[in-house]
């Protein structure tokens, strides 16, 4: 396996042949995802995985937080030109959502998990107005429960969500029919087999692993790794 080195200062520069290999890299090299066929991770659903992404880390690399920024606000113009305010999902969504907004001049907000408690208990922070046309923020998409959640909120007023953008997906066939059932279109910047792609390209990972990462892919609540 590939050990991992600091990330380069021209690191960002156009590199592979497209957006999606060079956020794939970028996620490899400063380990914001870690790949373990052999010994996986348990998530809080209690899968057995083995990958475990944490896009939170991106933010802490000013060039991979930038490319990444300008990535997502690129892809909002193409794909959601008549947004006129970007939501963030807590709580990793947020910190993308308020440097996409930034970038695109336009309102931000997010949406808690659960309402307050006290003061408000409102669950929307910031401002909405009743006409607004929303894309959604997310770092991460694995089935989409709580991103849905989150557009749930917003559709409960006036407010439209038109899409919503991430980082990353797992590729679930879960995720496609829960967002698809919503009828709200998922536009990501990479996703599960351009990372697995990118990580034999890089020696991140063995030819031989990929089949592991696949059928994990596949049926990720019953997956189990073979001994070695």
């Amino acid at each position: 396996m590939k050990e991992t080195t600091p990330l380069s200062e021209s690191h960002v520069e156009t590199e592979f042949s497209s957006v999606a290999h060079q956020i794939a890299s970028m996620l490899l090299e400063i380990e914001a995802v870690k790949l373990r066929p052999h010994e996986p991770f348990q998530w809080a659903s209690g899968w057995n995985s083995p990958i475990y992404c944490d896009n939170r880390l991106t933010l802490s690399y000013p060039k991979v937080r930038t490319f990444i920024t300008k990535a997502l606000a690129n892809m909002i113009r193409e794909e959601f030109p008549d947004v006129t305010a970007i939501a963030g999902v807590a709580t990793a969504g947020i910190p993308q959502a308020a440097l996409v907004a930034h970038e695109l001049d336009l309102p931000m907000l997010y949406i808690r998990s659960k309402p307050k408690e006290h003061g408000t208990q409102s669950q929307i922070e910031g401002k909405l107005n009743p006409d607004d046309k929303v894309v959604l923020i997310e770092d991460l998409i694995s089935t989409g429960q709580s991103s849905l959640s989150a557009a749930h909120v917003l559709q409960a007023t006036q407010a439209k969500v038109i899409g919503m953008a991430a980082i990353f997906t797992y590729s679930f066939d879960r995720a496609s029919r829960n967002f698809s059932q919503a009828a709200i279109n998922l536009k990501t910047l990479c996703d599960y087999p351009t990372l697995i792609e990118q990580a034999i390209t890089q020696n991140y990972l063995e030819e031989e692993d990929h089949e592991i990462l696949t059928k994990w892919r596949d049926k990720p609540e019953s997956w189990m790794p073979k001994k070695r």
